[in-house]
């Protein structure tokens, strides 16, 4: 689903390693903003030279442990010294309060506007008041896509938009087309995905940009795997979950936004 990088090579990194650090060293306050830049700038250089193939560093940042910086590889963290001798790869926690710092970040690099999702290139679904909301990103050959469609049926007073994007291969796309250029594109959808029932053939001319557009905003924000949930307040959760968890993470983004 998202990019993964292995180190191998380097060796195991232990989080407990970072979090004793955590523990014996006071905090201080972040390095100037020079400081920082060259850290920045150390980092880039060292990590590019000694691990090459890797992609290119996004971000670097302070984290509360003095001298260990989080490095940024799209959505990926990382940690590293000023000088990049060393990369540790796992989660920061906080001991105090019991919360790991990595899926924070995470959470947060991911989230995605949903007043900036194009609702008009998404099949529509409302269930009873249609209050809460959902995206959902899928492709109509993922089966985890289907396990997820016949438990959503359970979810009531939610209206769901239902992005396509295809891509599992070339009979994803004309899936795709099939079901966004039929007369009814939404009970096209239900009836491939909880009942095996293709689409009907295309005939004739179909404006079919909304797929490409989909495509290009998933690409824009790193949706790699299907399904892909968006919710209204912005949280992004991959791949499947079930019913009793959509319905906590509605409750819970709709507090948020209330």
């Amino acid at each position: 689903m998202n990019r993964t990088f292995r180190w191998a090579a380097l060796g195991l990194a232990l989080t407990t390693a970072v979090v004793a650090l955590a523990q014996t060293q006071a905090r201080k306050p972040a390095p100037p903003a020079d400081d920082l830049r060259a850290v920045d700038i150390a980092l880039r250089r060292a990590i590019a030279e000694r691990l090459p193939q890797f992609p290119p560093v996004d971000e670097v940042r302070t984290t509360p442990i003095p001298g260990l910086y989080e490095v940024r590889f799209g959505t990926e963290i990382r940690y590293s010294d000023a000088k990049g001798e060393y990369l540790i790869e796992g989660d920061m926690v906080d001991l105090k309060t019991r919360r790991s710092l990595t899926p924070a970040r995470v959470v947060t690099l991911t989230a995605v506007d949903f007043n900036a999702l194009p609702l008009a290139d998404a099949l529509v679904t409302k269930r009873g008041t249609g209050a809460r909301r959902l995206a959902v990103f899928e492709d109509p050959n993922c089966g985890y896509c289907k396990q997820f469609e016949r438990g959503l049926t359970d979810v009531k007073d939610v209206t769901i938009y239902t992005f396509l994007i295809p891509i599992l291969g070339p009979s994803s796309q004309e899936r795709s087309r099939a079901i966004w250029c039929s007369k009814n594109p939404q009970a096209a959808w239900q009836d491939w995905m909880l009942r095996s029932i293709p689409p009907p053939t295309v005939e004739g001319n179909c404006d079919d940009g909304a797929l490409a557009r989909n495509l290009a905003f998933s690409r824009k924000h790193q949706i790699n795997g299907t399904p892909a949930l968006v919710f209204q307040d912005g949280t992004r959760i991959p791949g499947a979950i079930g019913p009793d968890q959509i319905e906590e993470r509605l409750k819970r983004a709709a507090d948020k936004m209330s």
